[in-house]
């Protein structure tokens, strides 16, 4: 028997919030929905949601108070879905915890797909325990070596490169911000700056993309920072 997903719409706009209850219901899903944050947080706590969609402007407080409750006992995906264009708010919200960022007004398909990919990753367990390997086209990471392949050629490569490698793949299909990066990597050490973080990512992609033009796994969001591929 398949397992039914539980989603929790922490949503003000009752029009919105219905729109996605009737799509989730369409597809099969199980919805909690809630208009405040005071609220979603005691809903997480009760019901252990799969996946949480959350808006920013909640009547009693900011939605980056509620991802940074929720963050304190669950690693459950947040999808952020908020009409807060501004690129620092993105980095604010994924910096805090936040999985996806999708901006209104949104084509529910794509929330949909968002959702997908969530739940995917749930299924794959990611992240609970280090992969021995991992193989997409013609990549291939030995993790117990510490070993890359290129069409089955081993590749040098240096401990941060491989460390960025790593770090992505183990969060394939998340956007990891600059500020998340280097704080796994160099732990917010002197000369970790966005610049180096660049650097490397030119690096390292020359190593393991056939055509950098057109990145096959690392893929830049601008002005946030960097995700591995999942299709």
């Amino acid at each position: 028997m398949e397992k039914e997903w539980t989603i929790l719409i922490i949503e003000d706009d009752k029009y919105i919030s219905n729109f996605i209850c009737m799509s989730l219901k369409q597809e099969g899903y199980r919805y909690i929905k809630t208009s405040t944050g005071r609220e979603a947080i005691g809903l997480c706590y009760a019901n252990n949601p799969d996946v949480i969609i959350l808006d920013l402007g909640l009547p009693d407080m900011d939605g980056i108070q509620v991802i940074e409750h929720i963050r304190s006992h669950s690693d459950k995906p947040i999808i952020v879905v908020s009409a807060r264009q501004e690129e620092s708010e993105k980095i604010r919200a994924l910096d805090m915890g936040a999985d996806d960022y999708v901006v209104k007004p949104f084509y529910m398909g794509e929330l949909l797909a968002r959702i997908r990919v969530a739940v995917r990753k749930l299924e794959k367990n990611p992240g609970v325990e280090m992969m021995e390997s991992f193989e997409k086209d013609y990549l291939r990471i030995d993790f117990s070596k510490r070993s890359v392949y290129i069409d089955d050629r081993e590749i040098h490569m240096t401990p941060i490169e491989y460390k960025l490698l790593a770090l992505l793949v183990m969060n394939r299909g998340k956007v990891l911000t600059h500020n998340q990066i280097l704080k796994k990597i160099w732990g917010y050490e002197e000369g970790a700056d966005a610049n180096n973080l660049r650097v490397f990512m030119a690096t390292l992609r020359r190593k393991i993309e056939k055509d950098t033009t057109n990145p096959r796994f690392i893929i830049t969001e601008v002005g946030v920072g960097y995700r591995f591929s999942e299709e």
